[in-house]
């Protein structure tokens, strides 16, 4: 840790410069930044002078930090520039809604469940557990057919065979519901 006491108590003293002139940097960044970035501009620039603790005593403290400050921000504007920061837009609920969870939304995910494992449990064995294993398992085909000593040509069959038949399921699970629903509504 070489490094004279002069050099050391000049590091220092531009720490307790930085930390006086804090204000002086918010100052300077509101003018030149959005004020919310102000904050973090000047723990920038303070954790850059105790970084680089100048091998040369700095005469014009004042100077030196606002040098560095400058700094920070034309760093800052080329970072903006190759990053395109102009080009992206804030993730607000307008563009991006949250999707509460109300009771009806839970019931009706709850009666597609037991829907969807209804169907499932009608298949056949071996296609149950192809499609389990392919579907929740995120095994390849070739690993399943391996398991139950079959080809992949009949693995995507039984995997076909299992969609098609939830599909219809489902399919026809909606066509009874909005049956019920026109019926509840009565003629027009």
């Amino acid at each position: 840790m070489g490094g004279s006491p002069e050099r050391a108590a000049n590091a220092a003293e531009l720490t307790e410069f930085g930390v006086a002139y804090a204000t002086a940097l918010r100052s300077f960044f509101s003018r030149r930044a959005p004020a919310d970035d102000a904050e973090d501009l000047v723990q920038e620039v303070l954790l850059r002078i105790q970084k680089r603790k100048p091998d040369l005593v700095v005469q014009n403290v004042e100077g030196y930090l606002f040098e560095v400050a400058a700094n920070v921000l034309i760093d800052r504007a080329r970072r903006n520039r190759t990053r395109r920061r102009s080009d992206h837009c804030e993730l607000t609920e307008f563009h991006h809604p949250v999707d509460d969870i109300s009771p009806e939304r839970v019931l009706q995910g709850r009666e597609e469940m037991a829907l969807a494992i209804a169907a499932l449990n009608e298949l056949p064995d071996r296609t149950r557990q192809v499609f389990a294993l392919v579907r929740f398992e995120s095994m390849s085909y070739k690993l399943v057919a391996g398991r139950f000593g079959i080809s992949v040509s009949a693995v995507e069959k039984h995997v076909m065979k299992a969609m098609r038949h939830m599909s219809d399921r489902l399919r026809d699970a909606d066509d009874v519901e909005q049956a019920d629903e026109r019926q509840q509504r009565g003629p027009r």
